[in-house]
């Protein structure tokens, strides 16, 4: 706007000046010329000094000059006051020439003509006249500080009422982002007061009809998801009791194994290894559901953290040695919940134990008010593309290996008790198998 009212402002002097130097230019040139052509007959060529000086007093103008050649008009102004570049303007041309310019600070217009014949050919004789543009000048100074007199007084009434007009504009354009700012985190409910029937009017509608829309769908993925969950966990509690009585009845199984007909003793291991593994996968339904239901709690105690990984590992069997080789510094403290620490543990070397090879290395730290659990395997390590979903529900490194001894939940379980406790897991390559890095907070805040 400010450009607008200055390009304005200067646009109207620009103009103003070249008519007022244009028409005092023209009429200057103009009267010239007719006093130069009624005059033109008398003389005789070649011209003497005191025609030439006749010539000059007969342009009726104190400024005049004549030149023939080495000879000029001793009236009037001096030759050198010329500009050479319009004398040799005129020498080189059959037309009227003129220039402007600056004497000591004050413009001065100058004004040539080739005299010719009548017949049309060049007769020698020039003559110059000059005259001052004082007033002009004056008159367009004057010009010039009206103009920016009158932007500088307009300007601040046009900054108001383009202030004005763009809000006018803006305010919607404003509502209609903080709308989308809001829908963006999760505001489905948001919604906008159209106003008019123009194009911004026309945008609010379709946005509240998209808003509407997706509230609508997101509702209902919920209400899936909210049915998908409560199934899963229902049918995971109501297999418990059967599961419980089939167990009981594959330890008898296990048992008598040794007795039974070898056929048989084959079926009945195998029946009781597919048990364990669907109670396995029936419990961590149940520890998922109840992280999607919001219902899993901690129960914190001052843990001595070495301690208590090493009773994890000793109650799978899992022994230092050559296989396992393990760094847990004792007097390392922290509060945790021993039996979600105790899932962590299991999911994390089990699942090192099951997919990398030897030796799995399980390193314990302190680091600033956290406490570090590393599981480092010499395995093949993750491939590339599942890195990034590895502790997604049921993600398998092999797409090929439909089964496996695992549920496929653990890692997932393993990272959900992390983030239970505040901290988290972070799984990595080392370019000679897997590691997985548990970071808990050691206090509470």
């Amino acid at each position: 706007m400010i450009l607008g009212a200055t390009s304005a402002a200067g646009a109207s002097y620009v103009y103003a000046r070249n008519a007022i130097l244009k028409g005092i230019q023209d009429q200057t040139m103009l009267k010239l010329r007719d006093q130069v052509v009624a005059y033109l007959p008398t003389v005789s060529l070649p011209p003497s000094q005191s025609t030439i000086d006749a010539f000059a007093l007969a342009l009726k103008s104190s400024e005049a000059l004549v030149v023939y050649h080495d000879l000029h008009s001793t009236s009037g102004m001096p030759l050198d006051v010329v500009p050479a570049e319009l004398r040799h303007a005129v020498a080189t041309s059959t037309n009227i020439q003129f220039q402007r310019v600056d004497a000591q600070g004050y413009p001065i217009f100058f004004v040539g003509i080739p005299v010719q014949t009548s017949s049309g050919r060049t007769s020698g004789l020039e003559v110059y006249a000059s005259v001052p543009l004082d007033q002009q000048q004056a008159a367009i100074d004057e010009l010039a500080r009206t103009a920016w007199q009158t932007a500088a007084l307009t300007l601040p009434f046009a900054v108001a009422l383009g202030l004005l007009a763009a809000r006018q504009v803006l305010r919607p354009v404003r509502a209609l982002n903080t709308a989308a700012n809001q829908l963006g985190r999760g505001r489905l409910d948001v919604r906008l007061r159209a106003k008019g029937s123009d194009e911004l009017a026309q945008l609010v509608t379709t946005f509240n009809n998209t808003a509407a829309e997706l509230e609508r769908t997101v509702g209902t993925l919920r209400a899936m998801e909210a049915d998908a969950r409560r199934f899963v966990a229902d049918v995971s509690h109501e297999l418990r009791t059967p599961l419980a009585a089939m167990n009981a009845v594959t330890d008898v199984l296990d048992e008598d194994a040794e007795q039974l007909p070898p056929d048989t003793a084959v079926a009945a291991r195998l029946v009781s290894a597919e048990t364990r593994r669907l109670t396995r996968l029936v419990q961590d339904l149940i520890e998922i559901s109840r992280f999607d239901a919001g219902r899993a709690e901690l129960r914190r105690e001052r843990l001595d953290v070495a301690a208590a990984v090493t009773d994890s590992l000793a109650a799978r069997g899992w022994e230092a040695g050559d296989d396992l080789v393990t760094d847990l510094p004792p007097g390392i403290t922290a509060a945790l919940d021993r039996r979600r620490l105790d899932i962590v543990v299991a999911n994390l070397v089990g699942n090192a134990v099951r997919h990398g090879a030897p030796p799995v290395e399980v390193v314990l730290r302190a680091e600033r008010g956290d406490v570090v659990l590393t599981v480092t395997d010499h395995g093949p390590g993750i491939p590339e593309e599942v890195l990034p979903r590895v502790f997604d529900r049921f993600a398998k490194a092999d797409t090929a290996r439909a089964r496996s001894e695992g549920s496929g939940l653990g890692l997932s379980i393993a990272r959900e008790n992390a983030r239970l406790h505040g901290g988290d897991i972070v799984a990595a390559n080392t370019g000679t198998g897997a590691r997985f890095e548990l970071r808990l907070p050691r206090e509470v805040w």
